[in-house]
């Protein structure tokens, strides 16, 4: 029992190697706080998802240098605080204005806000739990529900039960798998950072190649457009 317990201990206080080690120093370093900012930078940066923090969240809650409910709470408040600003933002600029704002953001388009509205006007509250739950969507959903100014209570409680329940899946999936997780990581923590870290620069640059070809063939268009008007004229 004694050396059983002696063997975990130093398992969970092992430094692992490469990015994945220094991920989760850093997540260790801030704190639950930190697991809250970074959901929070989440809602304005979508190529980085949530997914990729909460796990390692829910990972040192089981080695106990966490807290899993603090970091449940913390990451849920900083979804809930995204999703106020953008139902702000809606709220005070409008339709047209807003839309804009979403266009002239680096990598993103007016698409993904025609999306959201579209799936606002649908299902209206429920499009807010659900879209908590959607990449992109969820960064963009609470905008029309500001335009169509959803009433502020309604709003907050359908984000924070979607919110709630999304990162309590993630981070409990980390906790579960804490177990099976460590070993794998005190032995090769070196290599399958370099694994995550091709993954990750896989995923950032196809969302930056795909949305570019997007735009562009979006500009091209236009301008086919504009040119039979022009002759017209």
């Amino acid at each position: 029992m004694i050396s059983s317990a002696l063997v975990a201990l130093s398992a969970a206080d092992a430094e692992y190697e490469g990015f994945i080690g220094w991920v989760l120093s850093l997540m260790q370093t801030l704190g639950e706080i930190g697991v809250g900012v970074a959901v929070l930078l989440e809602t304005f940066i979508p190529p980085i998802p949530s997914e990729a923090v909460l796990p390692g969240a829910g990972f040192l809650a089981y080695a106990g240098k966490m807290s899993f409910w603090w970091a449940w709470i913390a990451a849920t408040a900083g979804a809930l605080i995204g999703a106020w600003i953008w139902y702000a933002l809606g709220a005070a600029l409008g339709r047209d204005r807003t839309r804009r704002l979403v266009g002239a953001i680096p990598l993103m388009e007016t698409e993904d806000f025609d999306k959201a509205e579209t799936f606002f006007q649908r299902w209206g509250g429920v499009a807010v739990l659900v879209g908590r739950c959607v990449p992109l969507v969820r960064s963009f959903i609470s905008i029309p529900a500001g335009i169509e100014r959803m009433p502020l209570w309604k709003f907050t409680a359908y984000t924070l039960l979607g919110s709630g329940i999304w990162n309590g899946v993630w981070i409990g999936l980390g906790f579960a798998f804490g177990p099976a997780i460590e070993p794998v990581l005190a032995q090769w923590s070196g290599v399958l950072s370099k694994a995550v870290l091709a993954v990750i620069a896989l995923l950032v640059l196809w969302f930056i190649v795909a949305r570019l070809l997007r735009l562009r063939r979006q500009k091209r268009a236009a301008a086919t457009t504009d040119e039979p008007d022009a002759r017209a004229g």
